[in-house]
């Protein structure tokens, strides 16, 4: 699984390259803060709700620290989608929220 850290993440964000995130942490934790333009789907959810996202899209996982991305990219991954998992999560996060 490929897997980059928030400051590149920062990076790719900050030189306009387009980014599609998903935050698969619970509602409450995203109301404190997230990626701008990142889209929630709870890891509880996303089995549910993969077949709205698009199998020729790369999709980054973005949770609190890690290890929902993880398992959320392993979940997208075996199912044929192109996966990224930020490592450290929000907790490494030092760029804009909303």
């Amino acid at each position: 699984m490929k897997q980059m850290t928030p400051a590149e993440i920062e990076q790719k964000l900050s030189a306009n390259e387009e980014l599609h995130i998903i935050d698969v942490r619970e509602t409450d934790e995203v109301a404190q803060g997230k990626i701008p333009g990142a889209q929630n789907i709870p890891l509880g959810l996303l089995e549910f709700r993969m077949h709205e996202l698009d199998k020729k899209k790369e999709y980054t996982l973005v949770c609190r620290s890690g290890g929902r991305s993880g398992m959320a990219a392993d979940l997208l991954d075996r199912n044929g989608y192109r996966v990224v998992n930020m490592t450290g999560g929000m907790l490494e996060w030092n760029g804009k929220t909303e």
